[in-house]
């Protein structure tokens, strides 16, 4: 592709480009960009969101460009205050190195990870003196880092704001510094990150890099962005039928964003699922399925996402339950009486990420055994072997007492 063709594939859908001009320029001295995409590891599973970014990565790729996946395993232990209203907790050591090792093998999935420069931050800021970290610090000033929206949002709700997460900025943007990006992609939160970063660069005497933003990928509750800690996430890890499933429940508002940003189809394409839908020529359902499909091809198999549709169907259209059903173990000495707390049930079978979770599920009514909805969250049920919990619209367990 001449460079020109390079941009115009490159920067679809994208929403900001600093600068089309240096973009060009780079591309025309004909040697491989280095193009830098960074996840700081406060979960351990990447998402549907983090897809459109990997994705785009993927293209450069393709093209012949380098690309350098950082793993932000310093900047993880900061916390990125991007969208934030508070300051997030601070993980420790042993979950960033938990959630860390998850993340080259989930790359993967996407990337040619063999063809890809896989690098953790903390090799270079574990070297850091004190004076150059302050040294780091002096090329910013406070008034500049606080005209970000985020920050300027809690200074007016007078809510605090940590000097670590005003050197967070500054961290990332020493990343580029590190390994002296040509370009760097990620979601439209990080606008004000990349910035900083093309000033950090000037400032150490290199050319700054282009910065190219994609749009971040709504929710399955169909209002904020996807994220692991609001629960509204698709992990491209997660079994066919779950994938399958949670992508039947978005609304059909955002359906065409998801064709649009997660199977690269054309606007034109996207206007005539659109148009197809509202004139009756394709039910909404067909079309999400179709989605569902699609995706889950991606990230397993035709055949798998073909069974997961059939299950799909079979379950939820005609009512049935699941022919392929997880098998939870509990042992007797467990069950005093016969009984266990619901929510101890619940986290045996993992079907929340906490205690908190399942109480919230409780209270939507979204537990239930044998089809009885359990609305206590201080319940001790009575199970037995052959019982069938559920939780939410799609997970289901066949309990085995031992």
């Amino acid at each position: 592709m001449t460079p020109e063709e390079q941009i115009e594939l490159l920067t679809t859908n994208c929403i900001d480009l600093f600068t089309a001009d240096q973009l060009l320029e780079k591309l025309e001295r004909g040697r491989p960009l280095r193009v830098k995409y960074g996840a700081d590891p406060s979960a351990p599973d990447l998402h549907l969101g983090h897809s459109i970014p990997l994705r785009r990565l993927k293209q450069f790729q393709d093209l012949g460009h380098q690309v350098i996946f950082i793993i932000g395993d310093f900047t993880g232990r900061v916390g990125d205050p991007s969208g934030r209203t508070k300051t997030r907790p601070i993980l420790t050591d042993e979950q960033i190195e938990a959630n860390a090792a998850t993340y080259v093998e989930q790359v993967g999935n996407i990337l040619d990870t063999e063809r890809c420069e896989i690098v953790y931050n903390s090799s270079w800021f574990s070297e850091m003196t004190t004076a150059e970290l302050l040294n780091l610090a002096s090329q910013y000033s406070v008034a500049r880092m606080l005209e970000r929206d985020d920050f300027a949002l809690r200074l007016k709700n007078e809510l605090p704001i940590t000097v670590l997460e005003l050197l967070y900025p500054l961290i990332q943007g020493y990343d580029s510094v590190a390994v002296e990006a040509d370009v760097e992609i990620g979601g439209t939160d990080q606008l004000f990150n990349f910035l900083v970063g093309r000033d950090i660069m000037r400032a150490y005497g290199l050319e700054p890099q282009v910065v190219l933003t994609l749009p971040l990928l709504v929710g399955t509750d169909g209002k904020k962005k996807m994220s692991k800690s609001l629960g509204n996430y698709i992990g491209i890890t997660e079994p066919p039928g779950e994938m399958f499933g949670k992508l039947m429940s978005i609304s059909d508002e955002i359906m065409p964003d998801y064709y649009r940003l997660l199977l690269d189809k054309t606007p034109a394409e996207v206007d005539a699922l659109e148009e197809g839908v509202r004139n009756g020529k394709q039910h909404p359902r067909e079309a999400k399925a179709d989605l569902a499909e699609a995706i889950v091809t991606q990230y397993h198999s035709g055949e798998a996402a073909a069974r997961a549709r059939e299950e799909f169907d079979r379950v939820f259209a005609q009512g049935e339950r699941p022919s392929d059903m997880l098998e939870l173990t509990i042992p007797a000495s467990d069950l005093p009486d016969g009984r266990i707390w619901i929510i101890d049930l619940v986290m045996h079978a993992e079907f929340a990420g906490s205690k908190s979770e399942a109480r919230r599920l409780i209270h939507q009514k979204g537990i239930s055994i044998n089809e009885e909805v359990v609305t206590d969250e201080m319940a001790q049920v009575e199970v037995k072997t052959g019982d069938v919990l559920r939780v939410g619209k799609r997970r289901f367990a066949r309990i085995v007492i031992q």
